[in-house]
């Protein structure tokens, strides 16, 4: 079916726009060794993706509920083309974070109008979908480390980025052949931005559970790498451990949104993300690179199964023509936090250690599932017709 054509190709452009963000993680290492870049500064590049995406899913992503859903695929993409390039010849901090504010952009942008295609498309698939463009997403993310080592030792550190800006480019024009049908004139919404859904107390809640997920990531993020080294890992430990830990994700991905969608998707994602809290606290104090990486794989898994349920949540409490404005508030909340969380991370653990910089994530963590569920109340923490 067309829709079903459409759906995959929108999913696999969100898989390769990750893949840019999966190779700059696992560049983190060789900046700081070759161009002397601080933990600090590292953290400084990867917050200002989040920062950038932040502004465009507040402010642009929302015009895709108003009939320009397909230029803002095409323009979001066409950005990351650009930010790549400028990643991929950069020699100094100021042109890294000068590609990833590119980046940032062009995903909060693209994304946004992605997920809201994705729902309207096919609204009794929404947690198969959902599930599956997070597999393809988190494969794209784990396929960019292999790109990297592939390619750096042969033909340097700017061939993984430019090898996606191809990629990028062959993408836009196979979603240029397909049709995307816009938000009808009557159907669309006056409001300009998207921060009038927070009146709606279920969709709040789910963004606080959500949020508790990008606290982690704005954590672990910049961290990992820069923690197996500082453990004494080989660099096979922190650059395979990312693709591993994908692994879960790319198997379990899907089958968790079918899960999310059939148990309650607060329920479910407010269970995983508690038990992450934990998780969390544990990486403090491990430590064997080795042990770690296994947790973090048992972790991995439990978060495929149990995350994407945020996600499906926000989209049953946001009206059917706030779609994009509802998917872009999430994002860009998230990537907010995550761009705030990961600009103290990296500070927290130079000053004051990995103990305390895992420690406080879990607690967050925690304080913002509890807060959320509150919000949307115990009939929304059963399951479905119960």
């Amino acid at each position: 079916m067309p829709h079903k054509r459409l759906i995959l190709i929108l999913q696999i452009s969100i898989g390769f726009l990750a893949a840019g963000y999966g190779v700059m993680f696992t560049m983190l290492d060789d900046w700081r060794e070759q161009f002397g870049i601080s933990e600090t500064g590292l953290g400084f590049i990867v917050a200002i993706g989040f920062f950038t995406s932040f502004f465009a899913q507040l402010t642009i992503a929302p015009l895709a509920d108003k009939g320009h859903a397909r230029r803002l695929l095409t323009y979001g993409v066409a950005l990351n083309v650009v930010g790549c390039i400028v990643m991929g010849y950069s020699t100094a901090m100021m042109g890294f974070v000068g590609g990833r504010f590119l980046m940032g952009v062009g995903a909060g942008m693209a994304i946004p109008a992605i997920k809201r295609i994705v729902i309207v498309s096919d609204r009794d698939n929404i947690g198969k979908n959902l599930g599956r463009g997070v597999a393809i997403e988190v494969g794209g993310f784990a396929l960019g480390p292999m790109i990297s080592a592939l390619t750096i030792d042969t033909f340097g550190l700017a061939a993984p980025f430019l090898i996606l800006a191809t990629i990028l480019v062959v993408m836009v024009v196979a979603i240029a052949r397909e049709t995307i049908l816009e938000t009808a004139v009557e159907d669309q919404t006056d409001e300009r931005f998207a921060l009038d859904l927070l009146r709606i107390r279920p969709l709040a809640g789910a963004i606080l559970i959500g949020v508790a997920l990008y606290v982690m990531i704005g954590v672990f993020d910049p961290l990992w790498v820069v923690m197996m080294d500082d453990l004494g890992a080989p660099n096979w430990v922190g650059n395979a451990g990312v693709s591993i830990f994908g692994m879960p994700w790319i198997l379990f991905a899907t089958v968790g949104g079918t899960i999310a969608q059939k148990y309650g998707p607060f329920r479910v994602s407010a269970f995983g993300l508690s038990i992450g809290a934990f998780y969390m606290v544990a990486y403090g104090f491990i430590g064997s690179p080795y042990v770690m990486l296994g947790v973090g794989v048992t972790q991995s898994a439990l978060d495929a199964l149990t995350v994407t349920g945020t996600g499906i949540a926000v989209a049953n409490a946001a009206p059917p023509q706030r779609q994009a404005g509802a998917s872009g508030l999430l994002g860009g909340i998230q990537t907010l936090t995550g761009g705030v969380v990961a600009l103290a991370a990296g500070s927290v653990y130079e000053h004051f250690g990995r103990g305390v910089a895992f420690g406080a994530t879990g607690v967050a963590m925690l304080s913002l599932v509890c807060i959320g569920c509150l919000l949307a109340g115990p009939k929304l923490l059963r399951r479905p017709n119960h």
